[in-house]
């Protein structure tokens, strides 16, 4: 599933694939921000780990963990 991250005063935002499913990545997030947790770590599906400040936080979009389709629907 794809996420994207924006990150306050920044101008591009961050974006990558996970094999995490969407509640558990919602998990991480909430409870980083309950706890007061200084950042929320992520890992693609290539191993890269993201490190991001939980201040900074000023969105999480999670996609759908539909499959994406391939030539031409009917």
């Amino acid at each position: 599933m794809e996420i994207r991250i924006g990150i306050a005063n920044t101008g591009r935002e961050l974006s990558f694939e996970t094999n995490e499913t969407a509640a558990d990545v919602k998990k991480s997030v909430a409870s980083a921000l309950d706890a007061g947790a200084t950042h929320v770590s992520f890992t693609d599906v290539k191993g890269n780990s993201y490190i991001v400040p939980s201040a900074g936080l000023a969105f999480v979009e999670i996609g759908t963990e539909e499959s994406r389709r391939v030539g031409f629907v009917a």
